[in-house]
Protein backbone atom coordinates (compact mmCIF):
# COMPACT_ATOMS: atom_id res chain seq x y z
CA UNK A 1 0.00 0.00 0.00
CA UNK A 2 1.28 3.45 -0.92
CA UNK A 3 2.02 5.60 2.13
CA UNK A 4 1.59 9.36 1.92
CA UNK A 5 2.55 12.09 4.41
CA UNK A 6 0.46 15.28 4.39
CA UNK A 7 2.05 18.32 6.05
CA UNK A 8 -0.68 20.97 6.22
CA UNK A 9 -1.65 23.31 9.05
CA UNK A 10 -5.21 24.15 7.92
CA UNK A 11 -7.36 21.51 9.60
CA UNK A 12 -10.18 21.52 7.05
CA UNK A 13 -7.80 21.08 4.12
CA UNK A 14 -5.72 18.46 5.94
CA UNK A 15 -8.77 16.38 6.87
CA UNK A 16 -10.21 16.65 3.35
CA UNK A 17 -6.92 15.46 1.86
CA UNK A 18 -6.74 12.61 4.36
CA UNK A 19 -10.27 11.48 3.42
CA UNK A 20 -9.59 11.77 -0.33
CA UNK A 21 -6.42 9.68 -0.24
CA UNK A 22 -7.84 7.12 2.19
CA UNK A 23 -10.73 6.66 -0.23
CA UNK A 24 -8.19 6.04 -3.01
CA UNK A 25 -6.54 3.28 -1.00
CA UNK A 26 -3.51 5.13 0.36
CA UNK A 27 -2.13 4.75 3.86
CA UNK A 28 -2.18 8.31 5.22
CA UNK A 29 -0.19 10.10 7.91
CA UNK A 30 -0.19 13.83 8.63
CA UNK A 31 1.41 16.70 10.53
CA UNK A 32 0.16 20.24 11.21
CA UNK A 33 3.45 22.11 11.78
CA UNK A 34 6.72 22.35 9.94
CA UNK A 35 8.66 20.92 12.88
CA UNK A 36 6.39 17.90 13.22
CA UNK A 37 6.38 17.41 9.47
CA UNK A 38 10.17 17.45 9.31
CA UNK A 39 10.43 14.88 12.08
CA UNK A 40 8.04 12.53 10.29
CA UNK A 41 9.49 13.24 6.85
CA UNK A 42 12.93 12.08 8.01
CA UNK A 43 11.51 8.59 8.55
CA UNK A 44 12.13 6.42 5.47
CA UNK A 45 8.60 5.02 5.43
CA UNK A 46 6.74 7.31 3.03
CA UNK A 47 6.34 6.95 -0.71
CA UNK A 48 5.45 10.61 -1.23
CA UNK A 49 5.05 13.83 0.79
CA UNK A 50 2.56 16.67 0.29
CA UNK A 51 4.10 19.79 1.83
CA UNK A 52 2.34 23.12 2.40
CA UNK A 53 4.49 26.25 2.23
CA UNK A 54 2.79 28.41 4.87
CA UNK A 55 3.34 26.39 8.05
CA UNK A 56 3.78 27.40 11.69
CA UNK A 57 7.14 26.97 13.45
CA UNK A 58 9.00 26.20 10.23
CA UNK A 59 7.82 27.05 6.73
CA UNK A 60 7.60 24.54 3.92
CA UNK A 61 10.70 25.83 2.15
CA UNK A 62 12.78 25.27 5.29
CA UNK A 63 11.33 21.78 5.74
CA UNK A 64 12.08 20.97 2.12
CA UNK A 65 15.66 22.26 2.31
CA UNK A 66 16.34 20.35 5.51
CA UNK A 67 14.95 17.09 4.12
CA UNK A 68 17.08 17.38 0.99
CA UNK A 69 20.10 18.43 3.06
CA UNK A 70 19.71 15.19 5.01
CA UNK A 71 19.53 13.20 1.75
CA UNK A 72 15.84 12.34 2.02
CA UNK A 73 14.88 11.50 -1.57
CA UNK A 74 11.19 10.91 -0.97
CA UNK A 75 9.25 12.69 -3.75
CA UNK A 76 7.71 15.97 -2.52
CA UNK A 77 4.83 17.95 -3.98
CA UNK A 78 4.49 21.51 -2.66
CA UNK A 79 1.03 22.88 -1.80
CA UNK A 80 0.83 26.65 -1.97
CA UNK A 81 -1.76 29.39 -1.81
CA UNK A 82 0.76 31.69 -3.46
CA UNK A 83 0.53 32.11 -7.20
CA UNK A 84 3.76 34.08 -7.64
CA UNK A 85 6.18 32.45 -10.06
CA UNK A 86 9.10 33.02 -7.68
CA UNK A 87 7.56 30.77 -5.02
CA UNK A 88 7.16 27.95 -7.52
CA UNK A 89 10.71 28.41 -8.78
CA UNK A 90 12.11 28.43 -5.23
CA UNK A 91 10.30 25.20 -4.40
CA UNK A 92 11.73 23.48 -7.46
CA UNK A 93 15.21 24.87 -6.85
CA UNK A 94 15.13 23.59 -3.26
CA UNK A 95 14.33 20.08 -4.49
CA UNK A 96 10.56 19.73 -4.83
CA UNK A 97 9.36 17.31 -7.49
CA UNK A 98 6.21 19.26 -8.30
CA UNK A 99 3.90 21.94 -6.95
CA UNK A 100 0.19 22.70 -7.06
CA UNK A 101 -1.51 26.00 -6.29
CA UNK A 102 -4.58 26.25 -4.05
CA UNK A 103 -7.44 25.97 -4.67
CA UNK A 104 -7.07 22.67 -6.50
CA UNK A 105 -9.41 19.80 -7.21
CA UNK A 106 -8.87 16.39 -5.57
CA UNK A 107 -8.70 14.87 -9.06
CA UNK A 108 -5.89 17.21 -10.14
CA UNK A 109 -3.85 16.56 -7.00
CA UNK A 110 -4.32 12.80 -7.25
CA UNK A 111 -3.24 12.91 -10.89
CA UNK A 112 -0.04 14.71 -9.92
CA UNK A 113 0.65 12.25 -7.10
CA UNK A 114 0.15 9.30 -9.45
CA UNK A 115 2.40 10.90 -12.08
CA UNK A 116 5.22 11.39 -9.56
CA UNK A 117 4.85 7.86 -8.21
CA UNK A 118 4.82 6.46 -11.74
CA UNK A 119 8.13 8.16 -12.48
CA UNK A 120 9.62 6.76 -9.29
CA UNK A 121 8.49 3.22 -10.01
CA UNK A 122 9.29 3.11 -13.72
CA UNK A 123 12.19 0.93 -14.81
CA UNK A 124 14.94 2.70 -16.73
CA UNK A 125 14.42 2.42 -20.49
CA UNK A 126 17.92 2.74 -21.79
CA UNK A 127 20.08 0.12 -23.52
CA UNK A 128 21.40 -2.92 -21.72
CA UNK A 129 24.10 -0.75 -20.15
CA UNK A 130 23.37 0.31 -16.60
CA UNK A 131 25.58 3.40 -16.73
CA UNK A 132 26.06 6.37 -19.01
CA UNK A 133 29.21 8.51 -18.92
CA UNK A 134 29.81 12.00 -20.30
CA UNK A 135 32.63 14.28 -19.27
CA UNK A 136 33.23 13.71 -15.56
CA UNK A 137 29.58 12.70 -15.04
CA UNK A 138 28.46 9.11 -14.42
CA UNK A 139 24.74 8.31 -14.44
CA UNK A 140 23.84 4.97 -12.87
CA UNK A 141 20.32 4.03 -13.99
CA UNK A 142 20.01 1.00 -11.74
CA UNK A 143 21.06 2.80 -8.57
CA UNK A 144 19.30 6.04 -9.58
CA UNK A 145 22.52 7.93 -8.89
CA UNK A 146 24.43 10.67 -10.64
CA UNK A 147 28.09 11.35 -9.85
CA UNK A 148 30.35 14.23 -10.84
CA UNK A 149 34.05 13.55 -10.51
CA UNK A 150 33.16 10.62 -8.28
CA UNK A 151 30.98 12.67 -5.91
CA UNK A 152 27.23 12.03 -5.71
CA UNK A 153 25.07 14.85 -7.08
CA UNK A 154 21.82 15.25 -5.18
CA UNK A 155 19.13 15.07 -7.88
CA UNK A 156 15.42 14.93 -7.17
CA UNK A 157 13.49 12.03 -8.71
CA UNK A 158 12.11 14.35 -11.36
CA UNK A 159 15.52 15.83 -12.17
CA UNK A 160 16.94 12.34 -12.58
CA UNK A 161 14.06 11.30 -14.84
CA UNK A 162 14.45 14.47 -16.89
CA UNK A 163 18.17 13.79 -17.32
CA UNK A 164 17.43 10.18 -18.24
CA UNK A 165 14.91 11.30 -20.85
CA UNK A 166 17.39 13.72 -22.40
CA UNK A 167 20.10 11.04 -22.47
CA UNK A 168 17.70 8.58 -24.10
CA UNK A 169 17.17 11.19 -26.82
CA UNK A 170 20.75 12.44 -27.05
CA UNK A 171 21.48 14.46 -30.16
CA UNK A 172 17.78 15.05 -30.81
CA UNK A 173 15.93 18.31 -30.20
CA UNK A 174 12.98 17.64 -27.89
CA UNK A 175 10.26 20.21 -27.43
CA UNK A 176 8.92 21.39 -24.09
CA UNK A 177 5.58 19.79 -24.94
CA UNK A 178 7.20 16.40 -25.51
CA UNK A 179 9.21 16.70 -22.29
CA UNK A 180 6.03 17.57 -20.38
CA UNK A 181 4.12 14.62 -21.87
CA UNK A 182 6.84 12.02 -21.39
CA UNK A 183 8.43 13.10 -18.10
CA UNK A 184 5.48 14.55 -16.19
CA UNK A 185 2.73 12.59 -17.98
CA UNK A 186 -0.08 13.66 -20.30
CA UNK A 187 -2.64 13.65 -17.50
CA UNK A 188 -0.86 16.45 -15.60
CA UNK A 189 -0.81 20.09 -16.69
CA UNK A 190 2.69 21.55 -16.49
CA UNK A 191 3.58 25.09 -17.50
CA UNK A 192 6.49 25.40 -19.98
CA UNK A 193 8.25 27.63 -17.44
CA UNK A 194 8.39 24.65 -15.06
CA UNK A 195 10.36 22.66 -17.65
CA UNK A 196 12.77 25.59 -18.05
CA UNK A 197 13.26 25.79 -14.27
CA UNK A 198 14.11 22.09 -13.98
CA UNK A 199 16.50 22.34 -16.93
CA UNK A 200 18.19 25.28 -15.21
CA UNK A 201 18.49 23.28 -11.98
CA UNK A 202 20.03 20.35 -13.85
CA UNK A 203 22.54 22.63 -15.53
CA UNK A 204 23.56 24.08 -12.17
CA UNK A 205 24.28 20.58 -10.90
CA UNK A 206 26.01 18.93 -13.87
CA UNK A 207 27.50 21.75 -15.95
CA UNK A 208 30.85 23.35 -15.10
CA UNK A 209 29.47 26.64 -16.40
CA UNK A 210 25.64 26.63 -16.42
CA UNK A 211 25.54 29.96 -18.26
CA UNK A 212 27.40 28.35 -21.16
CA UNK A 213 25.97 24.85 -21.11
CA UNK A 214 28.00 22.11 -22.74
CA UNK A 215 25.69 19.14 -22.28
CA UNK A 216 22.09 20.42 -22.16
CA UNK A 217 21.70 23.13 -24.76
CA UNK A 218 18.75 25.32 -25.73
CA UNK A 219 17.57 25.34 -29.32
CA UNK A 220 15.76 28.63 -29.76
CA UNK A 221 12.07 28.23 -30.51
CA UNK A 222 12.27 24.43 -30.51
CA UNK A 223 13.33 23.05 -27.14
CA UNK A 224 16.40 21.33 -25.71
CA UNK A 225 19.08 18.91 -26.89
CA UNK A 226 21.50 16.73 -24.96
CA UNK A 227 25.02 16.53 -26.41
CA UNK A 228 27.04 13.53 -25.29
CA UNK A 229 30.30 14.64 -26.85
Amino acid sequence: MTRILIIEDEKAIRMALEDDFLAEGYEVDSANTGTAGLKKGLEPIYDIILLDIMLPEMDGFEVLKELRKRNVRTPIIMLTAKSQEIDKILGLEFGADDYITKPFSPRELQARVKAVLRRVNEKPEISSESQFLFGDITVDFQKYECLKAGEIIQLTTLEFDLLKFLINHKGVVVSRDRIMDEVWGKEVFVAPRTVDTHILNLRKKIEDNPAQAKWIISVRGRGYKFLSS
